[in-house]
């Protein structure tokens, strides 16, 4: 590829995912030893993950050579889902994931909408799961992308105007996605907080006793 991803950004450490019951039980811990790990600038092995989710991954890399402000359109269901929630009620998933879960994937924000990247399979399993939860009502209506799918995805240069950009941006040709039951869980840590009252926005966090606060803006 040309230099205009290169050595820009640090590739993130390999993440290794778990199987959901050992997942659950060992979120907090996780947030602890791996802390925030992440970037808003899509690398250029970045961009080849992201390309690899098309038949032909030459005809995204090619125009993106060209004009890397330009987003693209790629299918969802092989290489990733995408679980596309309104803005606020994502920006608080990403809270839950990165001060006590495990991380994100790849996370990008279009027309008012958080896109998170997650592992193919969740959006087919996603829904079940909420249908099931006790605190599956509470969650506004998502809109699950796989298999059948396609979704506008960020261009690697920042774009002007309103279009898409990564907030988690991919940086590795194998990055970590969560699956269901990682989106399930911090789904349901959102709604019972909203419920409660107790909801910290990431835009204007309040400070508490003891917390780690995860502000979204400081690092798009």
């Amino acid at each position: 590829m040309s230099t205009w991803l290169r050595d820009e950004t640090p590739q993130s450490p390999a993440r290794v995912h778990t199987g959901a019951a050992e997942c659950r039980a060992d979120l907090p811990r996780q947030a602890r030893t791996r802390g925030p790990r992440h970037t808003s600038q899509i690398s250029a092995d970045g961009a080849e993950w992201l390309a690899s989710a098309s038949p032909h991954p030459a005809s995204v890399l090619a125009p993106w050579e060209v004009r890397p402000g330009v987003p693209a359109v790629l299918p969802c269901g092989t290489v990733f889902d995408v679980v596309n929630v309104p803005a606020v009620f994502g920006r608080r998933i990403l809270d839950r994931l990165w001060d006590e879960g495990p991380g994100s994937g790849p996370v990008a924000a279009h027309l008012g909408r958080v896109l998170l990247f997650t592992a193919p399979g969740t959006s087919r399993r996603l829904p079940a799961l909420l249908a099931w939860e006790e605190w599956g009502d509470a969650v506004p209506p998502m809109l699950c992308h796989g298999v059948g799918d396609a979704v506008t995805v960020p261009p690697p240069a920042p774009g002007g105007g309103e279009g898409p950009r990564w907030l988690v941006a991919p940086d590795t040709r194998s990055p970590w996605l969560p699956g269901p039951e990682v989106v399930l869980w911090a789904c349901v840590r959102v709604a019972r907080a909203t419920s409660a009252g107790d909801v910290r926005i990431s835009i204007s966090p309040r400070a508490e006793r003891g917390a780690s606060v995860y502000d979204v803006s400081r690092r798009r």
